[in-house]
């Protein structure tokens, strides 16, 4: 059996009875039941329980009224059990707008009161803080009708509600009650394993036998409402060198850059033609799914579904927060203006083909600009998929908040290869195909994340694709992939750098790759032994490093090449590195976590601190944008300078 509950009470507000809108009555609840010595649900024991009566009939204003209350009491026990019974008028029923409000609760004795909107009041949020070391409750907002649902295994029938341990907040809009007013009702469960509780219920007992709940309805809220290439070729229609795939030394050169500018551009607009059909076939069904969820909640009123920030979730219309939704604007507007840019320079370029300026034709690498087209646009669907995310965050959506950032990180890295070797270009279908099993694994992992066995798996192809993709890097596209690569691998090791003690033919690229292989090895142990729960950050986390790797080595060959880095990438390096900075610092906020239960979610939500309507993850997502657009401008004016 469970020790009894018991709380201090101390009431700081004052017994308003305010007069309904719609009908000449006061409509409150008048009185308490106390059952002493009595039991509740199962075989929880508990000295006192009682209920809040909800009244059938209206009391008049001119005067008092009687009403006849029936009680049965039960017992099931084979002894005679002794009851007192006590009737008591609720002093302070009525909560009031900006006032803090001490009341008790437990298992066995439910609270509920009265709240009725100011006529200039739209919105308010009701704020509910606990001092109790884990007591799991349910806070629940109910219309007035009888009969008020304040039982475990009821509360979850009407209204919107929310399991809480340390706090809650939710908010109410006053168009959802035509009454103007609504119940705010709390249950203590009686046992803490619905919110997550860890703390052995020795513990728990002890220090459940002291605190209390605070009410407070806080701030009060305004009404809502207050030209590029056309071509359709494929790669096919081009030569695409087949003695590439054989294990020979093959060199083809071009007698000038014009020759090969129209291959070059009609394959890269491949990449920008797929992403945006990629784009189109996933963005649909996440769309109809979230909104499916948020439909759920309004239907329901669970707001356990979806993890949000509730001491600052602005509604507006059937969202539930809108300014995570809003918040999301950045990458949407940042993509046009790189892409903007993009068009620009494209522009300037086929401009200086047109008028044979010598520069253009026969200097330099080929300038093709598809894959940063595909770029702008992966950065607006990254804005699209994370506000479907927000629409209703929890654990089975995360993969859409990410799943664009590795098209992002793995198209940067494609540029930046391209870039140093123009002549090994890499297939758009096979790229997005690569793209494709990143996705898919990281579904895996949050399906499987929890298995050891999907772990050593994964971390088995995550070591097996570092080596194979590394051999590729260093012969430039020589080795051909297939289940013999790994036999040769060890042919030339032992013929090249063990029989003959030879130096590697590029150093700077084997420096390059041993690094690379020493990281993406420690992340493949780190997570076999630790095996973190958000699989999809983990998998970002590693497509984040390897870009970052890459572009330092890019950097450091151009400047062993003897070229100067010019002012405004300089620039853009910089900022990138003081925004990126400045974004991580409020990621690590963590106003809220779908990792935790929503309860314990909960202890973690924070006020607005921007403008009263943005919170710490909205600002993320705000520099977080221009962190990517400053990160995408690096990469342009270090290759197209």
């Amino acid at each position: 059996t469970r020790k009894p509950q018991s709380y201090g009470l101390n009431c700081e507000v004052k017994n308003t009875l305010e007069k309904n809108k719609r009908t000449p009555f006061l409509f409150y609840s008048e009185c308490q039941i106390l059952l002493c010595v009595g039991s509740y649900q199962r075989n929880y024991n508990y000295t006192e329980v009682s209920r809040t009566l909800c009244p059938s009939e209206s009391v008049p204003m001119n005067g008092s009224s009687e009403q006849i209350v029936f009680i049965n009491v039960a017992s099931m026990a084979p002894y005679d059990a002794h009851y007192q019974l006590q009737v008591t008028k609720i002093k302070n029923f009525q909560l009031s707008m900006d006032t803090t409000f001490t009341f008790t609760a437990s298992p066995s004795q439910p609270q509920y009161f009265l709240y009725q909107f100011p006529p200039d009041v739209d919105s308010v949020i009701v704020r509910v803080i606990s001092k109790t070391i884990y007591p799991c409750s349910v806070v629940s907002i109910q219309d007035i009708v009888c009969p008020v649902y304040d039982l475990d295994y009821n509360v979850e029938f009407n209204g919107v509600y929310q399991s809480m341990t340390k706090q809650a907040a939710l908010t109410v809009q006053k168009k959802d009650f035509p009454s103007k007013q609504f119940f705010v009702v709390f249950v203590i469960k009686p046992e803490d394993y619905t919110c997550g509780s860890s703390i052995p219920p020795s513990i728990q007992d002890e220090s459940n036998s002291s605190g209390g709940q605070e009410l407070s309805t806080l701030d009060r809220r305004p009404p809502c409402g207050s030209d590029t290439d056309s071509s359709v070729e494929e790669e096919s229609d081009f030569d695409t060198m087949p003695e590439i795939e054989s294990n020979k030394n093959v060199i083809r050169t071009k007698v000038s850059l014009a020759n090969g500018f129209c291959i070059f551009i009609r394959i890269c607009f491949v990449f920008c033609r797929n992403i945006i059909t990629i784009a189109v076939f996933y963005a649909l069904p996440v769309v109809q799914l979230v909104i499916t969820y948020q439909t759920v909640v309004n239907i329901t009123g669970n707001q356990d579904i979806c993890y949000y920030n509730f001491l600052c979730a602005h509604p507006l219309g059937v969202l539930s927060a809108f300014n995570n939704i809003l918040s999301n604007i950045g990458h949407m507007l940042l993509g046009i203006l790189f892409l903007l840019i993009v068009l620009c320079r494209d522009l300037l370029h086929r401009r200086s083909l047109e008028m044979k300026d010598i520069c253009a034709m026969e200097y330099g690498i080929p300038k093709h600009f598809g894959l940063f087209y595909a770029m702008g646009v992966a950065l607006m669907m990254e804005g699209v998929l994370s506000a479907c995310y927000h629409v209703c965050p929890n654990y089975t959506n995360f993969q859409f908040d990410t799943s664009f950032m590795y098209m992002i990180a793995g198209l940067c890295m494609l540029k930046l290869y391209q870039t140093r070797h123009p002549d090994i270009n890499a297939s758009a279908y096979s790229a997005y195909a690569s793209f494709a099993v990143v996705i898919c694994l990281a579904v895996l992992g949050v399906v499987f994340g929890k298995n050891v066995w999907f772990w050593v798996l994964f971390s088995i192809i995550h070591v097996v694709a570092s080596l194979g993709l590394s051999t590729q890097i260093y012969y430039m596209g020589r080795f051909k992939i297939d289940l013999g690569i790994f036999r040769r691998i060890a042919i030339v090791l032992y013929t090249d750098y063990i029989q003959q003690c030879s130096r590697p033919m590029y150093m700077d690229r084997m420096i390059l790759l041993v690094v690379g292989n020493l990281v993406n090895w420690s992340f493949a142990i780190f997570g076999l032994v630790y095996r973190p729960r958000d699989f999809a950050s983990y998998m970002l986390g590693i497509f984040i490093c390897n870009l970052l790797l890459y572009l330092a080595f890019y950097v450091i060959m151009k400047l062993r090449s003897s070229e100067k880095l010019l002012p405004f990438p300089l620039f853009c390096i910089v900022a990138t590195a003081v925004v990126w900075a400045a974004a991580l610092y409020f990621f690590f906020q963590n106003p809220s976590s779908w990792e935790e239960t929503p309860a314990q979610s909960r202890e973690k939500n924070r006020p607005c601190i921007l403008l009263g309507f943005f919170d710490d993850h909205d600002i993320w997502h705000f520099l977080s944008a221009a962190a990517l657009f400053f990160s995408f401008l690096v990469r342009f004016f270090l290759i197209t300078k």
